[in-house]
């Protein structure tokens, strides 16, 4: 009997992920937990396991991004044949097919049509631009499972099974032979996460213009589409009956229109300005780049931040790690001299102190521990600190679980760790999940302060600035004092400035009394 192999979850935050490569050929043997593809989230590449055995028929192509919970495989018997496919693009017909619930009948295979402007060319190879004009298939009426939306001889296929399937008159519709309004079982390509948005707010996906060059609809597209009605309703005269105001929106935007008026009037639904020159490269807000700009712009947009900053003395810590890393040498040269037992320890950064001082201080302060729910402040029992790892093309932040039952040379070996993970992408996707606080340095760039936003669903994020020279004016004569500027931010619906201010001198006290 074949057995789904979909796309799995690996956290909380995971919507997709782009197959990279298949670590073991079609049709091969295999074994449950067996590695069987290379799969690229929005953080991280990994590895996925088999979850069954059998004989694996791949359906998930290369550099094609699959919503999670979408098929991309079978586990067949010996000898069996995978099921003949019913849907064009798993992507999203696949997704459309789960939100139908159990009790009603299933609907017929109707081919996803995707969203094209006008003049907009339509990627496909010219193999299946010959099978489309011999099996007589609309190639605009195709959405495309290969890269970047590209239309392959397997699309045409199975867009030609999928209408040979349909009554007399669906054909024709899809195709565009005839212009009658779309069946309310045909939906747009659209992400699982803008399906769930939709969902959630009884929005009608082939009302939301797609933004994305494969047609395909994103949750951002679906909230630019919710913000435009709200914008619309809040330009309205003043004095307009908010019933009537709401009445052509959909259900669950109605509900809460009048309420996000005003916030919706803060946030812009019009497009970018035009470019004021031809750019020399544009770089695509998507991949690691798109996740970051949308969640640092849903964390400004969510939450009330506000960010206080205290300097610290860091005499005490600069001799002490001064000492470690004298100790750290001498034990280099015992080691070069013959001595085997003599292992050099990893020398704590000045970041793991804050990060160790940072920890200490959650466990005193669990109201910064938390996270904000619909209707409380949740206080997290495990103390779990993010360390963001600044890449190339982006930001990655990795955990240190449990960081408060870990000395200081633990913490600098899990740092060490994951940093070089984090840039070297062989972290595994459990190593970003569980952040309870977060730590990021700009120190090593010369700065001093700075305003680090939120990572949610977090309710502060403290910020590391350089060692400077400071002055210490307690003698009669000043003199220089290496000084660190801490930077918290945090959420002021989850606690206010004195509770925070106390969280700060908390780690300033652990870091001035070592």
């Amino acid at each position: 009997m074949a057995i789904e192999f979909a796309m799995p979850k690996l956290g909380l935050t995971m919507e997709s992920g782009t197959i990279l490569r298949w670590l073991v050929p079609d049709g091969a043997e295999v074994t449950a937990g067996q590695a069987v593809l290379l799969v690229e989230t929005d953080k991280v590449e990994t590895e996925i396991e088999a979850s069954g055995s059998g004989v694996l028929a791949q359906t998930g192509e290369i550099g094609v991004e699959y919503p999670c919970g979408v098929r991309i495989g079978w586990f067949l018997e010996t000898g069996e044949e995978p099921p003949a496919p019913a849907d064009v693009a798993p992507a999203a017909a696949q997704v459309q097919a789960a939100a139908v619930p159990a009790s009603q009948p299933s609907p017929l295979p109707v081919p996803t049509v995707p969203v094209r402007a006008p003049g907009e060319r339509i990627l496909a190879s010219p193999a299946a631009k010959r099978l489309a004009r011999e099996l007589g298939v609309e190639i605009a009426a195709v959405a495309g499972s290969g890269p970047k939306g590209r239309i392959t001889e397997r699309d045409v296929r199975a867009v030609s099974k999928a209408l040979a399937a349909l009554p007399a008159a669906e054909p024709a519709r899809i195709t565009g032979s005839t212009t009658p309004e779309p069946s309310a079982s045909v939906q747009p390509p659209a992400t699982l996460a803008a399906r769930q948005l939709a969902d959630l707010l009884g929005v009608d996906l082939r009302s939301v213009q797609a933004s994305a060059v494969d047609g395909r609809i994103s949750r951002s597209d679906v909230a630019a589409y919710v913000r435009t009605l709200l914008a619309g309703l809040s330009s309205r005269a003043v004095g307009e009956d908010p019933a009537s105001s709401t009445r052509s929106l959909p259900a669950q935007v109605a509900t809460v229109a009048t309420a996000a008026a005003a916030d919706a009037s803060t946030r812009s639904a019009t497009p970018a300005p035009p470019l004021s020159q031809t750019p020399v490269k544009e770089i695509p807000m998507r991949g690691m780049r798109g996740v970051i700009a949308e969640r640092m712009s849903a964390s400004l947009r969510s939450m009330a931040q506000l960010t206080l900053t205290t300097d610290v003395d860091m005499s005490a810590v600069v001799a002490e790690r001064a000492a470690l890393v004298e100790a750290a040498r001498s034990d280099d040269a015992d080691e070069r001299d013959g001595h085997a037992d003599a292992v050099a320890a990893v020398v704590p950064g000045y970041t793991d102190y804050v990060l160790a001082a940072a920890a200490a201080a959650l466990g005193r302060h669990p109201r910064v521990n938390s996270q904000v729910t619909d209707d409380a402040v949740a206080l997290l029992g495990d103390i779990h600190v993010g360390l963001a790892v600044a890449l190339d093309d982006g930001l990655l932040v990795p955990v240190v679980r449990h960081a408060d039952r870990l000395s200081l040379d633990e913490i600098a070996s899990e740092t060490t760790r994951l940093a070089a993970g984090a840039r070297d992408g062989t972290l595994g996707y459990d190593d970003y999940q569980g952040a309870t606080f977060t730590v990021t340095a700009l120190g090593m760039f010369g700065v001093d302060a700075f305003t680090p936003i939120i990572n949610s669903p977090n309710t502060a994020i403290l910020g590391v600035g350089r060692i400077r020279d400071g002055t210490d004016w307690s003698a009669d004569v000043p003199a220089a004092l290496p000084t660190l500027t801490l930077s918290l931010t945090w959420d002021h619906r989850a606690f206010d400035g004195a509770p925070a201010a106390r969280f700060a001198g908390a780690v300033r006290d652990w870091l001035e009394s070592r």
